[in-house]
């Protein structure tokens, strides 16, 4: 509340037409009476601030049904070590993967040339033709396409190297991808960077196997005439009865359960922190509770925290 001088300056002036607004940060106010006092002649031109290619939301790389062969390539460097690898991927939607640690010292940049150029010369010695060479470091696609100059003296060997690997082809083109999209040649490049290295030791193909359920589905099994989690905890609210051959310590357990549970009639609550009261239920209401919130009348998709919150939200 404004008291003193100003609150009487805002009595007096309350005849007038006066709107008060809240005065901006210091900085913008200096940067704005700096350009009223120093005028810019006729001849000012703004600077330009379109992007080449801003409008473009996706790029389409290359047809379908084309022969070009596609390869994705990708360094990592850790402090592990060094890794590179790179993903071959053939008209017909095959995928081979190609990796390999590298046992002496790299930067960014020289690692993702060395990755790319192992993935040319493995196609160059499978008879490739037409090759899509794409990769998330833009630094080496701009200089392999010839829009960059090369500067750094660690690079132009690189470089040079590349173009003569592109006169072996019949068609070859470069490609940038965000490193989002190149997840795959990243990962085996990771993956050989933070392997140790194993000597004369063979290490078999990986396999990558697809599960949909939990580890602990098949092991868990649910007797038809079981009763639910918290038939003890009820049946003392109710009848204020233990287990059968119930000693001292369970009993005490479940009078310290039960302290935070509530039944109204039938139906048993929990009382939550924030003085709410959730309803418990059992494994087949559970499961349809889920099946109709998930994607039943509702029709909504969701992780499973968010889903479980969503649910407690909807018994409490």
């Amino acid at each position: 509340m404004p008291t003193g001088r100003l609150a009487k300056w805002q009595i007096l002036l309350t005849e007038f037409d006066f709107v008060y607004v809240t005065r901006t940060a210091i900085k913008s106010q200096a940067l704005a009476d700096h350009l009223d006092e120093n005028p810019v002649d006729d001849e000012y031109q703004p600077l330009s601030t379109y992007f080449p290619d801003e409008e473009v939301n996706s790029v389409e790389v290359i047809p379908e049904d084309t022969k070009t062969w596609k390869m994705f390539f990708d360094g990592a460097v850790n402090a592990k070590g060094v890794g590179i690898g790179a993903i071959f991927i053939s008209p017909m939607g095959q995928h081979y993967p190609a990796t390999a640690r590298l046992r002496f010292f790299c930067m960014n940049n020289t690692a993702e040339y060395e990755a790319c150029i192992m993935g040319m010369n493995m196609s160059i010695d499978t008879d490739v033709e037409e090759l899509l060479i794409i990769g998330d470091s833009d630094l080496i696609i701009r200089q392999a396409q010839g829009e960059w100059e090369t500067r750094d003296i660690k690079l132009i060997s690189y470089r040079q190297h590349v173009e003569d690997l592109s006169k072996r082809f019949k068609s070859v083109e470069f490609g940038y991808i965000p490193r989002f999209h190149n997840e795959l040649a990243d990962a085996l490049a990771t993956l050989a960077a933070l392997l140790p290295y194993l000597g004369n030791i063979y290490i078999d193909l990986l396999e990558i196997q697809i599960r949909e359920r939990h580890g602990y589905c098949n092991t868990v099994k649910v007797k038809p005439d079981s009763q639910p989690w918290y038939h003890d905890i009820k049946r003392f609210l109710k009848t204020k009865e233990y287990l059968d051959q119930a000693n001292g310590d369970q009993k005490r357990t479940i009078r310290r359960l039960a302290s935070s549970f509530f039944l109204s009639g039938e139906v048993l609550y929990k009382r939550t922190p924030y003085l709410n009261l959730s309803r418990c239920v059992d494994a087949k209401e559970a499961k349809k509770i889920m099946n109709e919130v998930h994607s039943g009348v509702c029709e909504t998709h969701m992780n499973g925290y968010v889903l479980a919150k969503k649910i407690l939200w909807a018994i409490d």
